[in-house]
C-alpha cells in the first residue's frame, strides 16, 4: 500500500476519534472514568482540531498521489469516501448538538448518497467517474462552513453578531445541491441513462 493511500486510511481512522471527543457523556459514565470530564470540557476544541487536520490531509494524499505517480485504484474509492464519511459525520453530531438544523445534514448527506450510486451503477458498466469541479468547490465551503459552526462563529463573533457560520453553511447546502444536479445530468447523459 502507498504513501498516499495510507493517508487516506488515516483521515478514515481519525473520524471515531473525531466522534469521541465531539460527545458530550453523561455524569454516569463521568463518575467511572474521570478523564471523559476533560473531553465534556475540551472536547469541541479537539474535535475541531482533528477534523481540520482530517480536511487537510485530503490536498495531502492528493498531492503525493500526484507527485510519486501513486493514483490507484483503491485510492480513487477511498478518497472520496473519506471525505464523505468525515462530513457526514460532523454533520451528523452538529444536528445532535443543535448547531445546525437537520435539513442541512438531509440535503448534504443525501446528494452524497445519490452522487455514490451514480457511481456504483458507472462501476456495473465499467465507466470510472471523476469529481468535477462543482464537487471540489461544494467540498471547500463545506469544510470551512463546517470548522467556522464548530468554532461558534469565530472570529466573527468578536466583530458582529450575524451568523457568517451558519450563513455560509447554507451557502454549502446550496453548492451541494447544485453540484449534485450537476454531477447527475452530466454522467446520466454519459452513461446513456434517461431521467
Amino acid at each position: 500500500m502507498n504513501l498516499a493511500n495510507k493517508i487516506t486510511i488515516l483521515r478514515i481512522g481519525m473520524i471515531p476519534l473525531f466522534i469521541l471527543v465531539f460527545q458530550q457523556y453523561p455524569s454516569w459514565i463521568v463518575e467511572q472514568f474521570g478523564f471523559l470530564n476533560y473531553i465534556n470540557q475540551h472536547g469541541l476544541f479537539w474535535a475541531v482540531a482533528i477534523f481540520v487536520i482530517a480536511s487537510a490531509t485530503d490536498k495531502l494524499d492528493g498531492y503525493i498521489a500526484r507527485k510519486y505517480n501513486q493514483i490507484t485504484n483503491l485510492g480513487k474509492l477511498l478518497d472520496p469516501l473519506a471525505d464523505k464519511l468525515l462530513v457526514s459525520a460532523a454533520l451528523i453530531m452538529m444536528v445532535q448538538h443543535n448547531m445546525i438544523p437537520s435539513w442541512i445534514a438531509v440535503v448534504i448527506i443525501g446528494r452524497e448518497v445519490m452522487v455514490s450510486g451514480i457511481r456504483i451503477l458507472a462501476a456495473a458498466k465499467g465507466v470510472a467517474l471523476a469529481a468535477d469541479k462543482h464537487g471540489k468547490v461544494k467540498l471547500v465551503f463545506q469544510v470551512v462552513a463546517i470548522t467556522l459552526v464548530l468554532l461558534g462563529n469565530f472570529p466573527f463573533s468578536y466583530i458582529t453578531n450575524f451568523p457568517v457560520d451558519l450563513t455560509i453553511m447554507i451557502l454549502a447546502s446550496a453548492l451541494t445541491a447544485y453540484s449534485g444536479y450537476k454531477y447527475m445530468k452530466n454522467n446520466y447523459r454519459e452513461l446513456q441513462l434517461e431521467l
